[in-house]
């Protein structure tokens, strides 16, 4: 591969794809439109992106469906459940507030992006709002909405994501022990990491 190849400006790049597609443009919208609510309120599984000094970063986040909770069309809450403490997103929204969300639903082809700025919360009644058992979170992303449309499901369909005949055991790729193993070089046993693994999930869950 050559840089002689490289696309380097707006107008390259705009010839090469050419014009948007109307529905394309129609879809985006300043406010969650009922049907989006939907779907946001039918998804387990969302993906945060932030900004930072560093770069990009993406982080899953996922609990029951409706676990971000939609408070009006330009508004949602998403509870920051326990994790390894990195706090790598929390840290990014402290210094650049724009966000974004990507929402899956199992089965379902077409995906839902939401861009917006993002406050950290502790007020006491929104994590209570959030508790699962005993166990309220430490802080709630207040989301801000500034742009919401749905992802057609062209990639879905050709990744087959939910195609349960395509999807590989755990064992076909290296545990989380033989990777934390070979990158910390040796530092971390895999064996005992692995061993541990499952009892230390189920109870830091949340």
């Amino acid at each position: 591969m050559t840089t002689d190849h490289i696309i380097r400006d707006l107008a390259a790049l705009e010839s090469l794809y050419g014009e948007v597609g109307e529905a394309s443009i129609l879809k985006e919208i300043e406010y969650l439109h009922p049907h989006y609510a939907a779907f946001v309120k039918a998804s387990p599984f969302a993906v945060l992106a932030t900004v930072g000094p560093d770069g990009l970063d993406a982080s899953p986040r996922g609990d029951p469906p409706g676990f971000i909770e939609v408070v009006d069309e330009k508004t949602l809450l998403v509870a920051d459940r326990r994790g390894n403490n990195r706090i790598d997103s929390l840290r990014n929204i402290l210094g650049d507030p724009h966000v974004a969300l990507l929402f899956l639903v199992p089965g379902i082809g077409e995906t839902l992006r939401v861009n917006g700025r993002a406050e950290i919360s502790v007020d006491p009644e929104l994590l209570a709002r959030f508790r699962i058992g005993s166990k309220a979170p430490r802080s709630v992303l207040v989301v801000h909405i500034d742009k919401v449309f749905f992802q057609c499901s062209r990639a879905l369909i050709r990744s087959e994501l939910w195609n349960a005949d395509r999807h590989l055991p755990r064992s076909a790729l290296p545990s989380t022990g033989q990777m934390l193993q070979a990158v910390t070089h040796d530092r971390i046993d895999a064996q005992t990491y692995d061993r541990e693994l499952p009892p230390r999930l189920k109870a830091t869950l949340y």
